[in-house]
């Protein structure tokens, strides 16, 4: 073999090496956009009804749901059909220990929310309209919330993930 031959294997096997090299890297961009932050949805129990509030989330940009230093700056969507992250935050002022569950495009049942007392509930909802009502309080009025499809990314907040 030729010193020319070896020559051309080397510099062949050399920008081989590199290109797979160059192949390797991080997956994952420090641009990307980051996820959704959770949606907070308060939800009261009374005797006669179950009161929800915002009756609607992801419609839009919400200024409520960035920090203060964030709020006069656009909010940054994120074009996903992921369900969006709802906790709601309950308070149960009746006398009666009860669970709230959720019926929609995804039905699912809180754990127990004891009598006046506070408890929380997180789910992952899909775009829809849901309708909450107190598990064993058929007299008590159902409450209604409307999941949009907009998803907002974190990318404005700090502290966040």
């Amino acid at each position: 073999m030729g010193s020319g031959r070896v020559r051309a294997a080397a510099v062949a096997g050399l920008v081989g090496v590199l290109a797979l090299l160059a192949g390797c890297g991080e997956s994952r961009h420090a641009n990307e956009q980051r996820p959704s932050p959770s949606t907070r949805v308060s939800v009261v129990i009374h005797p006669k009804q179950v009161l929800v509030q915002p009756l609607s989330v992801a419609t839009g940009p919400e200024k409520s749901q960035q920090i203060p230093q964030n709020q006069n700056d656009a909010q940054p969507s994120i074009h996903t059909r992921e369900p969006l992250n709802v906790v709601l935050v309950a308070a149960n002022q009746t006398a009666t220990d009860t669970k709230l569950r959720i019926r929609g495009t995804k039905d699912a049942e809180s754990g127990t929310i004891y009598a006046n007392s506070p408890g929380n509930f997180q789910v992952n909802l899909p775009t829809g309209t849901y309708t909450i009502t107190a598990v064993n309080m058929p007299e008590s009025q159902a409450g209604h919330l409307k999941v949009g499809s907009f998803r907002a990314s974190s990318q404005n907040d700090v502290l966040l993930p």
